[in-house]
């Protein structure tokens, strides 16, 4: 039985389609053009402007083979060939197309040289195409970017991004697999100076279109800086209102005091590594007590005023099973997670020579993401409720029209290709934990529709703030909302988002305070955002992906896609050797070994206090097993291991068959015991080696 006011609510959203129609009809009479605001040199994109990359299937396009490119790669970083090669020709680049086959969306290539390479972008091809069909088109083209965006086929060509991704330093203290950069491994230091960093973030705010970017500092473990409180001092200083570390939440949950620090200094969202729920479900990572790390350093982070965002890397057959747990652990504590971002594993860094029987194995696309999301908590219908994360970027045009051409920063606007990532959103109760898929009671697809239309009118603000509340009334179904929401919490959710309104909800530029913290935490209603963002490697690679890239890395030699330096030509590998700090020996010498939590010990801490709900079963779930009972490596450790196995046995059989040969067919004696054959010869056998040392892995190992 509905409550009498959703009967209200309902006659309402029919009189606001009422009043919609004739509000459209006078909108379209003689719109006002774009105007081009302060942080860019482009007038604002109508809907019918925004340019879009060849879609659907089968198509093709422009990649990369998995083969040429790490050679070519080492050896500019060796010195034989300049890296400015990569500028000017198209080095390893093979044609590419993207089909469907038996169900699924395959891209297929050729190379010349080392032959054929296929592999899996959807196993659903009604969620691919409706990713594709709603996608709303790219962003105002780079300019001004001359200095920063020349990269060759690898530029970036369209928008500003999201995020601003800087590494710190490229040490880490734990030793995962899987990890795209290789950390603690490549045998020198890369780590930035104070003056580096001011550099690169004094540098990104002169591309146009500035956008509302976020600022992310990664690393390796960005904690490990001695400059990472610094860095977020100096963010908020010069603009970025959203910064953010990405973080595996040792030094968090270490201590306290480095929250607090950290959250005084400006710190808005810790990035947190987060790949199950259980010590078992973690231990792929190979630290003991992982999940309780991240207990604690989601405990102290929040009570800091930091919040907390769980980031998933998804390997089919290592965890793919704990989606469902973690989501349910996000829905249990609404008042301390408010998003979720889960991100399919790309075959790189110590994965780029992964074996084609691992990599089949292991691949998981987006598809699996929202077909496991609904079947391990039923919620989420794939073509219903998911939808590109460009999608959002149909709203953020309209608040750069309602923020007006005075604005000194664009709205944040992810608009990257389709393929790249996908999200679902949920209203959640903080009270009740009752959850229900926003588009279950909003339609989505009409209203991106509604609110292109106003932003194409351009009209003041007053009239557009009618227009966009008319249309959430008439495309919101009250029967259909959570128990306790109303429309005016769906107004208000859209007005907070999006600021359209001059009400406080707690500020969160650079001189917010505690207090602007408590007011936003105390909405009672979570929109918990659950986000895929699949980043590419060597076997999936698409350059019209890269040109678009949303979430770009700063570096010495300019601004270059998160896939493009990951991934792809790999500049990574080139500019942290081009500008190396130290080799590890130097390093060493001169600064000691951090700690590395590796090899499935435990990092000493003390108790675990924190007051999360956990869900038994998850917790005590136990590690997956799928690969192990098909017999299938699991990392690239294991896949050497067992190279170096067959090496011994294939040995082994040999010496045990030249024995037989000799013995057999030459007729020659055996050796005495104690003795081996040298040149037809009985030689005394040399000692045997200690086979007590262990093997110890650490920094540069």
């Amino acid at each position: 039985m509905h409550k009498p006011i959703k009967y209200a609510e309902k006659a309402l959203s029919y009189l606001a389609n009422g009043a919609w129609t004739v509000f459209a009809a006078a909108n379209k009479i003689k719109p006002n053009p774009a105007f081009t605001p302060k942080w860019s040199d482009k007038p604002l994109l109508k809907s019918w402007q925004k340019s879009k990359p060849p879609l659907g299937w089968p198509r093709a396009t422009d990649s990369l083979c998995p083969r040429c490119i790490p050679e070519i790669r080492q050896k500019i970083v060796d010195g034989e060939v300049d890296y400015k090669i990569l500028l000017k020709e198209p080095v390893g680049e093979i044609k590419a197309q993207i089909i469907e086959r038996d169900g699924k969306i395959l891209m297929v290539k050729d190379c010349p040289k080392h032959g054929h390479f296929e592999d899996v972008m959807a196993i659903d091809t009604a969620f691919f195409r409706h990713l594709e069909e709603v996608f709303p088109g790219r962003d105002i083209p780079a300019h001004n970017d001359d200095k920063l965006h020349n990269h060759g086929s690898s530029t970036i060509r369209h928008g500003r991004g999201s995020v601003l991704t800087v590494d710190l330093t490229n040490r880490c203290n734990m030793m995962c697999d899987p990890c795209f950069m290789d950390a603690n491994q490549v045998g020198f230091v890369h780590e930035l100076t104070w003056d580096d960093i001011k550099t690169l973030l004094d540098n990104a705010i002169s591309i146009k279109p500035r956008r509302q970017m976020s600022v992310q500092f990664s690393g390796g473990e960005p904690t490990l800086s001695p400059y990472f409180l610094d860095a977020i001092r100096y963010s908020r200083k010069v603009g970025y209102n959203s910064v953010q570390a990405a973080t595996n939440g040792i030094e968090f949950a270490k201590s306290t005091e480095f929250c607090r620090q950290a959250a005084e200094a400006g710190l808005r969202y810790a990035y947190l590594q987060f790949d199950g729920i259980g010590n078992a479900a973690n231990s792929h990572r190979a630290v003991g007590n992982l999940f309780d790390i991240k207990l604690q350093a989601i405990e102290n982070l929040h009570s800091a005023g930091v919040d907390i965002v769980p980031v998933t890397t998804i390997i089919n057959g290592i965890n793919n099973e704990q989606v469902g747990a973690i989501i349910r652990f996000a829905l249990d504590n609404p008042k301390k997670i408010p998003f979720c971002s889960f991100q399919p594993v790309s075959f790189t860094g110590r994965d780029e020579a992964v074996t084609d029987e691992r990599r089949a194995a292991q691949r998981y696309t987006l598809a699996h993401l929202a077909h496991d999301v609904k079947d391990q908590t039923g919620m989420g219908e794939p073509v219903r409720d998911w939808y590109p994360i460009s999608f959002m970027s149909t709203f953020s045009d309209f608040a750069d029209l309602i923020h007006g051409p005075a604005a000194d920063w664009g709205q944040l606007s992810c608009g990257c290709h389709p393929n790249c990532g996908i999200g679902f959103a949920v209203m959640c109760d903080k009270e009740t934990k009752e959850a229900v898929p926003v588009t279950a009671f909003l339609n989505a697809d009409r209203l991106a529709k509604d609110i292109a239309q106003l932003t194409d009118a351009a009209r003041g603000k007053a009239m557009s703030g009618v227009g966009v509340a008319l249309a959430l009334m008439r495309n919101y179904d009250s029967f259909q909302a959570p128990t306790h929401f109303k429309l005016s919490d769906m107004l208000a959710k859209f007005d907070k988002c999006f600021r359209i309104t001059n009400r406080n909800y707690g500020s969160v530029s650079g001189n917010r305070t505690r207090a602007d913290i408590e007011k936003r935490r105390a909405d009672r209603w979570n929109f918990l955002f659950i986000a895929g963002m699949w980043f590419q490697d060597l076997f999936n690679y698409d350059f019209r992906r890269t040109e678009q890239c949303i979430i770009p890395y700063a570096t010495q030699e300019g601004e270059i896609s998160f896939c493009a330096y990951n991934t792809g030509v790999g500049w990574r590998n080139i500019i942290e050797k081009m500008h190396m700090t130290a080799t590890l020996t130097k390093w060493y010498d001169e600064h000691g070994r951090h700690e590395i939590v590796a090899g499935g010990k435990r990092l000493e801490f003390g108790d675990v206090h924190h007051s999360l709900i956990l869900r038994e079963d998850d917790v005590f779930r136990g590690a997956q097993d799928d690969l192990d009972k098909a017999g299938i490596a699991k990392t690239a450790r294991d896949e050497k291991r067992r190279s170096r196995d067959e090496k011994l046995k294939d040995a082994a059989h040999n010496a045990k068959m030249a024995k037989l040969y000799r013995e057999h067919v030459l007729k020659e004696k055996p050796a005495p015991e104690g003795f081996v054959p040298v040149n037809n010869l009985i030689a005394p056998a040399p000692p045997k080696k200690s086979e007590s040392r262990e093997e110890v892995g650490s920094f540069g190992d």
